[in-house]
């Protein structure tokens, strides 16, 4: 028997749009990681963003939850920023 991916909770319109923009930025933030030159700092940093997703996965207060991605994404310019100069 398959085990569903699916959450076993029904969400609603808003959650299920706020959950699409969580995983969406856990995607973009792996994918910039993979651009990390050194394997140590790439394994750290996937480990790091690994830890932080699975440790507020449970997270149900709304304001609590876009006060995170708004984190997250401040993270992840200034990961892209120094990658940006890296390059330079």
């Amino acid at each position: 028997m398959t085990t569903s991916r699916l959450p076993p909770a029904v969400f609603t319109l808003k959650q299920f749009l706020q959950r699409q923009k969580v995983l969406g930025l856990y995607r973009s933030m792996l994918k910039t990681i993979r651009q990390v030159p050194d394997d140590a700092d790439r394994k750290y940093l996937r480990n790091w963003a690994r830890e932080e997703f699975q440790r507020n996965k449970n997270a149900s207060n709304q304001d609590a939850i876009r006060m995170m991605i708004t984190q997250a994404n401040m993270h992840l310019d200034d990961l892209r920023k120094s990658l940006a100069l890296a390059k330079s």
